[in-house]
């Protein structure tokens, strides 16, 4: 598969091989948001000396981050199946497009459910009250997503994870199961794990410690030229846009894990407590664009380049330059998804 994207996007791999500033570990440029001006976002970010990860949700949208993953450097990708796409259910139509993919028409998008920023909660307010549609539901195809994660531009196996927001009993075993075989390809393919997780950290953990055993580390990913103790991946895994409790990353973190921070935090106080009880070389940074915009730009379509808004707020919350939070949160996503 490496050999079919370089001769067909050659001609697009962008020269710029610069050291990274930052580094967006949780963007999805490739979704519908971005149809009409994604390249342009992408050299935006990267002119600015910022490297992206673009996180697959489902078949189409890791197939399309992996595209995108081989046309620039300083772009990686993740592959995998979120767990709302796990079966039908409401979603919004800045990931896949505007029309349902079973009926062509377009869905009214519901109302917020609950107050606050929670990022699918809140879509249209963060977004631009953009209509939805209803997600076609997909049963994880293991060979599928095999094939595309040996792919050396795919860093880790996700989003994947457990999403308790609007569910039924039947949901929530099937998002077990797929989460599970994604732990299983993640370890089979050597690749960490990129987690989402919303209202459901105590069954995470507890299926985290059960199946996340000892993986053999890929040459690219080994410190020093160790395995480091026990033959374990330098990290097992970043768990994105964190909303859990302390107690819930003191787990996280005995089980290996890193966490990811994105725009919510520059205008939600909530956060704070986590991000100094967190070690910083287990806090990465993220977008999650085109969602939840950080100030000065919240409202409007978030994109990797406003990554930066997000360090200088950790910055703030730890009485730290800007330049040391750059430069630790880089090499922790550097080493943890062994970018180079």
């Amino acid at each position: 598969m490496d050999k079919f994207f370089r001769q067909r996007d050659a001609a697009f791999i962008s020269e710029n091989k610069m050291t990274p500033r930052l580094i967006d570990a949780h963007t999805h440029t490739q979704f519908a948001a971005f149809e009409k001006d994604g390249d342009a976002v992408i050299r935006r970010a990267l002119g600015a000396g910022i490297w992206m990860i673009n996180v697959g949700t489902q078949r189409d949208t890791s197939a399309n981050s992996l595209e995108l993953a081989h046309k620039y450097d300083g772009v990686w990708a993740t592959v995998g199946l979120h767990p709302i796409h796990t079966e039908k259910s409401f979603h919004d139509e800045q990931e896949l497009g505007i029309t349902n993919h079973e009926t062509g028409e377009p869905t009214p998008q519901p109302p917020s459910q609950r107050e606050g920023e929670k990022k699918r909660d809140a879509i249209s307010l963060l977004v631009g009250g953009l209509a939805g549609f209803t997600s076609r539901g997909e049963d994880f195809d293991y060979d599928y997503y095999k094939k595309l994660a040996q792919d050396s531009k795919v860093v880790a196996i996700g989003e994947c994870g457990l999403d308790y927001y609007r569910l039924t009993e039947e949901t929530k075993n099937k998002q077990v199961e797929v989460f599970i075989k994604q732990i299983e390809l993640a370890r089979e393919v050597g690749k960490p794990l990129m987690i989402h997780c919303r209202e459901a950290f105590t069954d995470l953990i507890e299926i985290l410690e059960k199946h996340l055993i000892p993986t053999p580390q890929p040459p690219s990913q080994r410190e020093g030229g160790a395995s480091g103790r026990g033959g374990r991946l330098i990290s097992p895994g970043v768990v994105h846009f964190f909303s859990g409790t302390i107690d819930d990353a003191e787990k996280l973190m005995d089980l290996g894990f890193s966490f990811s921070f994105g725009g919510v935090i520059t205008f939600a106080r909530a956060y704070e407590k986590l991000i100094k009880f967190i070690p910083l070389d287990r806090i990465l940074l993220e977008t999650d664009a085109p969602y939840v915009a950080p100030l000065p730009y919240r409202g409007k379509r978030n994109e990797p380049l406003y990554v930066e808004e997000v360090a200088k707020k950790i910055a703030k919350i730890l009485n730290k330059d800007f330049e040391e939070i750059a430069r630790i949160t880089t090499e922790n996503a550097i080493k943890i998804f062994g970018l180079k």
